[in-house]
Formats: C-alpha cells, structure tokens, sequence
C-alpha cells in the first residue's frame, strides 16, 4: 500500500506532541486504528524506529527525536499556508480577474465595476476585454463575461441578459437618406459593417426572419473593427448600423437613433452570460463579484429594449423621416 507521506508525517508529530496514538486520532479527526497504520508506514518506510511504545505510554527514540526536529519547521509552515488560505478565501479581498469581450462588454462592465470596488475597495480587479476567446485555466480566470455560454469544460454559465441585434440610423440620415421598408431596400443605403479585430473578418448583419437567425450580407459604405467607434459614425448620420441593444439602447431612449425593422427582423437569438467555476471553491471576492452582476443585470432594461418601446421609437422616427 502506497504512503501517505503527510498524513503519516502529521500523525506522527500529533503522538509525539500528546503522547499517545489514541489522543493523536481524536485530534486529526481519523480512527486510532488507521493513525497505528500511519506511524507504522512511515516507521516502515523510514527503517526506523521512532517512538518506544508500552502499554500505558508512548516516547520518542533518538531517531524519532532527530526526525520531529527536522520536520517541525515544514509542518508549521505548511499549518500556517492552510490558516493563511482560509482566511483568504473568507475576506472580500486579493485579486479578482475578470475577461470579457471588448466590443459588447465595456459599456456593462464600468457600472458594475464601480460598484463593486466602492463595496469592496480591499479588492484588486484584474479586467481583461478581448474578443477572442481564451482558455480559462491558462489565463488564471476568476469570472468572465461572454456571449453565449462558455463552451469550456467545468465552467458554470448563468444567463444576465438577451443580446438584441438592431438596425440604427441617426435622425439626420433619416433626412437625407430616408428609411429603408425592408431588408432588400438596404442595398440602396450607406451601411456599416464590423470587422472582427481578431479574426479580420467581416461579419455579415445577423437579422431575423420568421423566428430564425439569418445572415444578411451588405456592401459596407464604413468598414469598422471598433463598436465605439462604429456608433459614432452611426450617431453621425453617415451610415446606417447594426448594433448591440447593449450600445444602441440609451440613444434610442434618448431620440439620438432610430430603431428599423424592428418588427420582424430585429435578432434577439444570443444572450450575454456570466461564467465561472466550481461554487464550492469560489473565494468571497469571486462569489461578492458574481453576487452583484447578477442583482443588477439579469433581465436588466438597461440594456434591452421592449417591443413597445422598440414600435414607438421606430414609429416616431418614420413619421418624422419618411422613405424617399
């Protein structure tokens, strides 16, 4: 049977320290019986004796005197790494990595982080925005933030909210341009398209049609692999946009965009999630972190729009700015 060198080492210390096996057992939580088999594995082990033993008493020998002396020093060590670690895991304080995706992610990520460091101030985030997607273990993630669910292995995914897809134009396109009436009309209009800044690609305008997600390619007149960037040639009135409900919701609010064909072609197939890994073994800052994004982003109208107020936005802005 193979040693258990650690456990055989801390029964061993526990004996010498109280003087008796039975003792040691009671104290390491573990029967008299397997603390015997531990002392006589590593006597074993050793090829030394290291306690003298009668039936009322148990003292060290030499060699067992020589060995505790030796080994005492690592074992308090060791004692006070495990103390050290606990009391980690219970304080709402150390490092807390957080990735994300740039382009959907940093409008949502700066309310939340504010809060959470006035809450917390002792802890240190680490944030991360990328587009890519990386791998959990090897970037040392505590909580990541990622369109659909995380495809690695272990990992827990909790939905915050749905991820809506809208075609946008700023009321002064709306006067030169006009409004397109369907999806075919958008070959007649100046349209942006967003390059992925870790692939290169292209991407087409991902739309709805009869409740499935289809590509709909367009010829961009601005070709962008910045969201900021892209919503502000949006807001601009030099293209129209597809954009996030993350980005376009506040301006659609506010007037500053115009929502189009919302009705049967606005994509609200994705959703963004919150992934992270075993509950069991999350220290408090990780938990306190996942805690707050939940409380103030699942189902959030910050950044979804309703279909009422989706219709009513797109209503006003037609009637003011009519198709030509």
């Amino acid at each position: 049977m193979p040693i258990n060198e650690l456990r055989s080492i801390a029964t061993f210390a526990k004996t010498a320290e109280l003087g008796s096996l039975r003792q040691a057992a009671a104290a390491q939580g573990i029967t008299p019986q397997a603390a015997s088999q531990a002392l006589a594995q590593l006597e074993q082990h050793l090829g030394v004796r290291l306690f003298h033993r009668t039936t009322r008493s148990m003292s060290l020998t030499d060699e067992g005197r020589q060995f505790l002396e030796a080994a005492q020093p690592a074992l308090v060590g060791l004692q006070r790494a495990l103390r050290m670690a606990r009391q980690a895991k219970d304080e709402i304080a150390g490092p807390l990595r957080i990735v994300g995706p740039r382009s959907t992610f940093a409008p949502v990520l700066w309310p939340l982080l504010d809060e959470f460091c006035r809450l917390h101030p002792e802890v240190q985030p680490d944030v991360q925005l990328d587009d890519r997607i990386g791998n959990w273990v090897e970037d040392r993630v505590d909580v990541g933030v990622r369109v659909g669910q995380s495809p690695a292995e272990g990992v827990i995914a909790r939905k915050l909210f749905p991820l809506q897809l809208i075609i946008c134009a700023a009321p002064a396109y709306l006067a030169h341009h006009g409004a397109p009436d369907s999806l075919n009309a958008l070959a007649a209009h100046r349209c942006s398209a967003f390059r992925h800044p870790s692939t290169g690609r292209v991407l087409p305008w991902y739309v709805k049609i009869e409740d499935a997600r289809v590509e709909h390619h367009v010829v961009p007149a601005l070709c962008i692999n910045e969201e900021a960037l892209e919503t502000e040639a949006v807001l601009a009135g030099h293209v129209l946009g597809l954009l996030t409900g993350v980005i376009a919701a506040p301006h659609i609010r506010a007037g500053r965009l115009v929502p189009l064909l919302t009705a049967g072609h606005m994509d609200d197939h994705s959703s963004i999630f919150v992934y992270y890994g075993s509950r069991a073994a999350q220290p408090t800052r990780v938990k306190a972190f996942i805690e707050l994004a939940v409380q103030r982003l699942v189902n959030s109208t910050a950044y979804v729009l309703t279909a009422k107020e989706l219709q009513s936005a797109e209503a006003k802005g037609r009637k003011a700015y009519p198709r030509q």
